[in-house]
């Protein structure tokens, strides 16, 4: 193996873990690059990789991180490797056997699908932690989600499989959104945001939520399935100055739902409809259609800064 490829980065890419999962294994338990030449960064050895394979396939198992790493510290020194006689017992496989095609992305979505199709949410969980610390909400979406959501869907359209892959990743995606940190309380939102009516798919709107509090922009997210009637009360008790309703598919883009809402006379200054659900040609004047989520956080952003809160 040579040299170059045994870089923290190429042994990441290799586990399909975050950097900063090799760095704490690497503080905490001692699994960390042995190779040394002077003036340069330490390098992983194959022994080193070959431990830390060890370590990611007993964790993503749900042995205890530390537990696996006794076992992993062992691989060189007496060849015993877990699930053999002599190791410890058989256990589960790591849900790995499959692969999600991700396109031109980078090894950061690489690593996300590959880590999604483990099941190893403690892997998900850090890779995507770590693509919203480096590349903000919008970079983290555009470069290392979407292509693994999209991969996973062309593999659910392909062989109707995978469902469980596509909910875990899902809720990963979740928890780190939400794990943003929004504009102080005091601030209310003046932004919100919706699922059209049946509308269950609800992470883009969480990614717009989190990319928008990035702005310093708070909103309120209502969440999937909202009824007309429902998202009329709100606005009416709330008066937002922007919404952004969300439709996936073409059954629950029924434009109707704009026709209502905004002739309840509450009409906020922008009313955007997001999603591939929406017909293009038969939106009511005035409704904007959104094709990105750089797009969207612009677009909300400047109608907020042009309609200051009341008072």
């Amino acid at each position: 193996m040579a040299d170059e490829a045994l870089t923290a980065g190429a042994v990441a890419r290799r586990l399909g873990v975050a950097v900063t999962t090799l760095r704490t294994w690497h503080q905490r338990y001692g699994l960390g690059p042995s190779q040394h030449t002077p003036g340069q960064h330490r390098r992983y050895t194959p022994e080193d990789l070959e431990r830390l394979q060890v370590m990611r396939r007993l964790t993503g198992q749900g042995v205890a991180p530390a537990e696996a790493a006794a076992w992993a510290r062992r691989v060189p020194v007496d060849g015993v490797r877990p699930g053999t006689a002599g190791g410890l017992p058989c256990t589960t496989r790591d849900g790995g056997g499959h692969t999600i095609r991700t396109g031109r992305a980078g090894p950061a979505a690489r690593g996300l699908a590959r880590a999604a199709m483990r099941l190893d949410a403690p892997a998900l969980r850090d890779i995507l932690a770590t693509a919203v610390a480096d590349r903000g909400v919008i970079g983290a979406w555009q470069d290392v989600i979407m292509p693994v959501l999209i991969g996973i869907g062309d593999r659910y359209a392909a062989t109707r499989r995978f469902i469980e892959v596509e909910h875990l990743i899902s809720r990963s995606v979740t928890e780190v959104l939400s794990s943003v940190a929004r504009p102080p309380s005091s601030r209310a939102p003046r932004v919100m945001l919706a699922a059209a009516d049946e509308e269950q798919h609800t992470l883009p709107l969480e990614a717009l939520a989190a990319a928008l509090a990035e702005a310093g922009v708070p909103s309120r997210l209502l969440g999937a399935r909202v009824p007309p009637q429902a998202l009329a009360d709100a606005v009416a008790r709330t008066g937002p100055a922007a919404i952004v309703l969300w439709s996936q598919f073409a059954e629950t883009g029924d434009p109707a739902q704009w026709t209502r809402l905004l002739s309840a006379g509450h009409g906020p200054l922008l009313a955007a409809a997001a999603g591939p659900g929406w017909p293009a040609d038969r939106l009511p004047p005035g409704v904007v259609r959104l094709d990105s989520l750089g797009e969207a956080v612009r677009r909300v952003a400047a109608t907020v800064r042009e309609c200051p809160a009341p008072g």
